[in-house]
């Protein structure tokens, strides 16, 4: 019987690798609750005429990547529903904002979320058929400022300072352009894209028989698409087509000049990129993207988003301007661990406060009486067995703890215990009274 493995583009993941997530994870968690998000948590699977409706139905997204299948009907009165894995979660979270009709409050709504999204594209470095993403929605009335250019800038403020506060440093000249790049662009209104894209397909229509495959498909079915193809031959003809910036009507203009105002005040260093459109049919004037120039390769693209002002309307609701983003946490850990191969940031250890190394089977209950304190009182501990000789309890201690706790019969007799901390070397005799607090410091 052959032995079953992970199905291909997905992952399993170990500690201590985990312990990085966590950490990632957490700062994510601080950051956003300073900034006054909450956390939303929607259904891994959703009606399929969700994504249809709201990412687009010529997109890749939808047409080609999504795991979609029939739910059979329990009863005759029933129909089957197609039922799909979600490829993103702002189409879920917009969803729910509707339906718990979370506008009614009149009040602004900060929504955040971590976990898995679903895809069904080729595997590749950093990109896997389920991935992690965190992510974040801004979303209201309008009453409420949620259309202010306000919003945009501070949601880009707060990744740049998420990115900082995990240790990615920002591209400069010091560091050859390796850290973090903000590319900032508008698409303009519901009004302007239809312009712009009907400018882009009269430009391609004499050109596209000369372009890759995917494009060629593309100018006929989602022409901003187009311009994220990254095939050498086709770069110089997508040079040439127009810039969305020359169909821009006024509103959208200024709009785009107080989000750059915002983030010149706020000191976030960012650089217009004319071909940054992004290609789900929700988006409306800003996009963004975060990349690094370290550990993806050639995909450089560490998270992305941009403004979906009528995102609500297209799946029946109320206006409520918004935007949002997502981080491919998969990439942002690829990012940390090559920035730390490179010696830029230091990934610490998660190793635990001690270990108990019991020197004989008739000190095992006590090493667990003794460990079940230590853990109330907050410290990380693992327990050996007493079975174990000294030399490996030392071994199995140092790779697992900082400190190793030796009980033996003078130990457990006395209440004095023997702690060697291995950064030191240094080996001294405490108080069980006092262990805790000793281990602690």
């Amino acid at each position: 019987m052959s032995t079953l493995k992970a199905v291909r583009g997905t992952r399993d993941l170990l500690p201590p690798e985990t312990a990085l997530w966590n950490r990632v994870e957490a700062t994510a968690r601080a950051v956003f609750a300073r900034y006054g998000f909450g956390e939303i948590r929607t259904p891994v699977f959703e009606d399929t005429q969700l994504f249809v409706r709201g990412v687009g139905e010529e997109t890749d997204v939808v047409s080609k990547e999504m795991y979609t299948w029939e739910d059979r009907a329990r009863a005759a009165s029933e129909k089957a529903q197609s039922l799909t894995l979600r490829p993103e979660n702002t189409a879920g979270v917009v969803r729910s904002y509707i339906e718990h009709k979370m506008g009614d409050t009149g009040m602004l709504q900060k929504l955040f979320y971590i976990g898995p999204q679903f895809r069904r594209e080729r595997p590749q470095r950093g990109r896997y058929r389920q991935f992690w993403q965190i992510g974040a929605e801004v979303l209201g009335p309008q009453s409420s400022g949620a259309e202010s250019a306000l919003r945009d800038a501070e949601v880009l403020e707060m990744l740049a300072t998420l990115l900082d506060e995990l240790a990615i440093p920002r591209a400069s000249e010091a560091n050859d352009g390796k850290g973090w790049r903000l590319a900032l662009n508008s698409v303009g209104s519901s009004t302007d894209r239809p312009r712009y894209i009907a400018a882009l397909k009269a430009a391609l229509e004499p050109v596209k028989a000369t372009m890759c495959v995917d494009c060629q498909r593309r100018a006929e079915t989602n022409p901003l698409r187009v311009l994220d193809c990254k095939v050498p031959e086709d770069q110089p003809i997508i040079d040439g087509l127009p810039k969305i910036a020359e169909y821009l009507d006024e509103a959208s203009t200024a709009h785009f000049a107080e989000v750059k105002a915002a983030l010149d005040a706020c000191g976030v260093p960012y650089v217009i990129e004319p071909r940054l459109v992004r290609g789900l049919d929700y988006y409306t004037r800003t996009t963004f993207e975060f990349t690094v120039a370290l550990g993806l390769g050639t995909q450089n693209a560490l998270l992305g988003g941009g403004r979906y002002d009528g995102l609500s309307e297209m799946l029946g609701g109320p206006k409520a301007p918004g935007i949002g983003f997502a981080i491919g946490e998969d990439r942002l850990i690829l990012t940390l661990q090559a920035l730390a191969e490179a010696g830029s940031v230091t990934i610490a250890e998660s190793k635990l406060d001690a270990y108990i190394a019991p020197m004989g089977a008739g000190q095992n209950a006590a090493a667990l009486a003794l460990a079940k304190d230590l853990r109330a009182s907050g410290l990380s501990v693992e327990v050996g067995d007493g079975s174990f000789r000294l030399k490996k309890s030392f071994e199995l201690a140092d790779k697992l703890a900082r400190r190793i706790l030796i009980l033996g019969e003078d130990e457990v007799a006395t209440g004095v215990m023997t702690v060697k901390t291995f950064a030191t070397g240094d080996q001294v005799k405490v108080e069980r009274a006092e262990l805790g607090e000793f281990l602690k410091n």
